[in-house]
């Protein structure tokens, strides 16, 4: 059994995120608007949470097209408040909306929403070089002017804790535990 980092439960769906997703770099904009949503959906709740939720928020939100979601109106917004497979929070799924326009804003601004994301980290992953969990920030001084600058873009539910863990996700910085196995490979990944 290989060693993974302490927060991976037994899951075996938290454990495919790890092994395969989490801390690999994306640089695909509808990859990056997936996870942008669910890093949203996910505050105050588990991520394990919102993993099994996936799946129902791909089929319900048109497989995460921010010109689709971006078209949302009212009607929408309902039916989606009515989806048991979604977090049915008002707030998180008209802020979903909202940063759809958002991210069709940016694209327009910088070609590409990766081109804009990956400027806090000057274009490569940050490598870091953890030995336990408990050394791993919630928020960084990268994440905190990441926020502030999606804020002042009318992005929503995107506070410095939410912008690091999209950071995590999206492998802008490699937080695998060094005596975890995918963090060589994530920085071979990040490097070559």
């Amino acid at each position: 059994m290989p060693t993974r980092c302490a927060w991976v439960t037994h899951d075996p769906e938290y454990i495919a995120y790890h092994d395969e997703e989490w801390g690999v770099p994306v640089h695909d904009d509808r990859r990056l608007f997936e996870f942008l949503v669910l890093e949203g959906a996910q505050a105050g709740l588990s991520w394990l949470t919102i993993l099994k939720k996936r799946r129902n928020y791909r089929l319900a939100m048109d497989a995460f097209d921010p010109v689709c979601v971006a078209q949302y109106g009212e009607d929408r917004i309902a039916m989606l408040l009515q989806n048991p497979g979604l977090v049915r929070n008002r707030r998180k799924i008209e802020a979903t909306v909202a940063n759809a326009r958002a991210f069709l804003q940016v694209q327009e601004e910088f070609c590409t929403f990766d081109r804009y994301l990956w400027q806090f980290v000057d274009g490569r992953p940050q490598q870091n070089h953890w030995s336990s969990a408990a050394q791993i920030p919630a928020a960084t001084p990268t994440s905190e002017a990441m926020s502030r600058d999606l804020r002042q873009r009318g992005f929503k539910f995107v506070g410095p804790v939410i912008c690091y863990s999209l950071m995590q996700a999206v492998g802008m910085v490699n937080d695998h535990t060094v005596d975890c196995f995918r963090y060589a490979m994530i920085r071979q990944l990040s490097c070559g």
